[in-house]
């Protein structure tokens, strides 16, 4: 059965953080995904970038800037952001899973989930038999509650006492399946 966890915590908990740490102690497994980062001017955040893992591109996927639509809060959403860089690997693990591949998604959040084809990509990849790490916000969602009430997900709290361990426990885990 494959691993399914999903980070849930509340925004500044440290999810992305745990995820890049995750990311740098896997050795033996092909990691595919992305995480996004807020983007700060003059200590005030103004957006937010995505960064593959596969090849550490970045891009900005919203910011105070963007007209939108779509809009999540103060900022417009790049849904073309999500259609170039964050779905062709996902889209490629979920047709044509590798053996020993790990797909990481930092996050399956508001921005990222309003894009459409984003969500159904996701919903193959639960379908497969992938191992996926994914973090989710602690807020109700429907794409995300009807997640973390599937029989096959671990539902991990991420907290500000739990992070600085946590990547190392999950990299254990996951190393050796």
């Amino acid at each position: 059965m494959p691993t399914r966890i999903l980070l849930e915590g509340r925004p500044g908990a440290g999810k992305t953080t745990v995820v890049r740490r995750l990311t740098a102690l896997l050795h033996t497994r092909r990691v595919v995904g992305f995480t996004t980062e807020e983007i700060r001017q003059g200590g005030t955040r103004t957006g937010f970038a995505l960064e593959t893992l596969e090849d550490a591109r970045r891009a900005v996927l919203a910011h105070v800037d963007f007209p939108g639509p779509p809009r999540v809060g103060r900022y417009g959403v790049d849904l073309d952001v999500m259609e170039r860089r964050a779905l062709p690997p996902l889209r490629s693990a979920a047709a044509d899973p590798v053996p020993g591949e790990l797909v990481l998604i930092d996050e399956l959040g508001r921005m990222e989930l309003a894009c459409s084809a984003f969500q159904d990509t996701v919903r193959c990849l639960f379908e497969t038999d992938i191992d996926i790490v994914a973090t989710v916000h602690a807020k109700n969602d429907p794409f995300t509650d009807a997640l973390k009430r599937r029989a096959d997900i671990e539902l991990v709290e991420v907290t500000r006492a739990n992070r600085d361990a946590l990547p190392e426990d999950l990299a254990a885990r996951l190393e050796h399946p």
